[in-house]
């Protein structure tokens, strides 16, 4: 029974909506079948260091939390007789926007059903999932025949070393979560390094310089991404916990924000010449877009691959202060179809919701292509890992590289055929490695590549 208990208060964590059951469902409300649990059991909500705890009273099924705004959140009812425990919450008329990290929800998903269909829908565990979640180990969740993965926004070492007033900003550009950084600057110091001349290696300043504006800029498209999104990320499990959705931070504190990042980015920019600041200002306008794709295409990664590449043209930029078509064609073509698979793979954690609330994504699309399959979509990421090696080799060889590129070339091509082959696209923590792979190994390999075949160019 007290497994049961603890089974059931961790269901919270993870329910999509704010259900309103009937008493027929959750019989131990306030009923005398409810008096014989003599057991209470204190669950931490989350372990951020916020003092945040929930006492579940197995008696009177009281709802205490320290956090008086929290305080709508009125009653708990838990029906420890059922096949799967079931939870359900009552929120005295507050409303989601309202609800604090953690709480965020949308009726949204209320889709169908009576409340017995929505409660089964959002609030079940299996005994293996309780497991994991016992033993700490933040892993995907059986959730309608898919995963959810746990939410973000865990305690991470940001909690541990920044002071609680800037926790919410550093999450906000994904401090605790650098892979996006190296994902955007990658593109930058490949162009770089073909811009340099033979025999030479890439310039440091410049490299530097792209460096810290990846930085800035990915928390700057983070903010972007955040504000258009703050009401779909409260129905995902994975991004509920997101600063601007649980309403840690708000919308108007993170637009100043976001101004006060821009500005930073474009100090570095003006240190570009004239056709540099011109064509890194044209960026913008696809990171504003971004977020609005995944309304209005079914190919969003497609469209993020433009954004996240945009580097592999300002770099070579940067150096002669013009582009080379024959040398940053190819390479931004590569770099669009690199991003596109291992985007489509990082948005496979987020297929089962995502298709639920009406939102687009190239993982739903190259599923539903493959007949409802997501293994099936694996012939696709091969074609797409196809092209960006050969968009690779195309600008290698019009840079004048030496054949020791395209031996780094061939490593970087066995890189993503191994994510290719080995990622296991229901399983959320295996798509979020592979995806984390491409930040520390491949973009790695590519650009030892780049310098090496530079340094034996002629």
């Amino acid at each position: 029974m007290r497994r049961t208990l603890a089974a059931a208060g961790r269901q919270l964590t993870r329910c999509h909506a704010l259900v309103e059951a009937s008493p027929a469902q959750h019989r131990g409300w306030d009923g005398a079948s409810a008096g014989e649990w003599a057991t209470s059991r204190q669950l931490r909500w989350f372990g951020e260091g916020w003092g945040r705890e929930m006492t579940i009273h197995t008696r009177d099924w009281s709802f205490q939390e320290a956090s008086e705004p929290r305080r709508g959140l009125a009653r708990l009812g838990v029906d420890a007789f059922a096949a799967s425990p079931r939870v359900g919450i009552r929120s005295d008329g507050a409303s989601p926007a309202s609800l604090s990290r953690g709480y965020a929800a949308s009726h949204s998903l209320w889709v169908g059903g009576d409340a017995s269909d929505r409660v089964d829908a959002t609030a079940r565990e299996t005994d293996e999932d309780a497991d994991r979640r016992s033993s700490g180990d933040a892993t995907s969740a059986s959730h309608d025949g898919g995963f959810t993965r746990a939410p973000e926004a865990e305690r991470t070492w940001v909690d541990e070393t920044l002071p609680p007033s800037v926790v919410p900003y550093a999450k906000l550009v994904r401090l605790d979560r650098p892979a996006g950084v190296y994902l955007l600057a990658w593109p930058c110091l490949w162009s770089i390094a073909l811009a340099a001349p033979p025999g030479c290696p890439p310039d440091p300043y410049l490299s530097s310089l792209f460096c810290a504006g990846a930085f800035l800029l990915r928390g700057a498209g983070c903010t972007v991404n955040d504000l258009w999104d703050r009401d779909i990320d409260a129905l995902v499990a994975r991004t509920r916990n997101r600063p601007i959705a649980s309403g840690a931070v708000s919308p108007t504190a993170a637009t100043v924000f976001l101004g006060a990042q821009l500005l930073a980015g474009l100090g570095i920019l003006l240190r570009l010449n004239d056709f540099s600041v011109a064509l890194g200002a044209s960026s913008l306008a696809l990171v504003a877009a971004y977020p609005a794709m995944k309304r209005v295409t079914n190919w969003p990664q497609a469209f993020l691959g433009l954004t996240f590449n945009w580097g592999a043209l300002l770099g070579y930029a940067a150096v002669h202060g013009q582009l080379d078509p024959t040398v940053c064609a190819p390479l931004y073509a590569s770099g669009v179809f690199w991003t596109l698979l291992y985007d489509t793979v990082y948005a496979h954690q987020d297929a089962a919701d995502d298709e639920k609330i009406g939102v687009k994504s190239t993982a739903l699309r190259l599923r539903e292509m493959a007949g409802g399959r997501a293994e099936g979509t694996k012939k696709y990421l091969a074609m797409f890992g196809a092209a960006s090696t050969a968009g690779l080799c195309a600008a290698g060889h019009a840079a004048g590289v030496g054949p020791v590129f395209y031996v780094g070339a061939a490593a970087s091509a066995a890189h993503l055929a191994w994510q290719v082959r080995d990622v296991n696209l229901d399983d959320g923590d295996d798509c979020a490695a592979k995806f984390r792979s491409n930040g520390t190994q491949y973009g790695a390999i590519v650009f030892a590549a780049c310098v090496a075949g530079k340094l034996s160019g002629v």
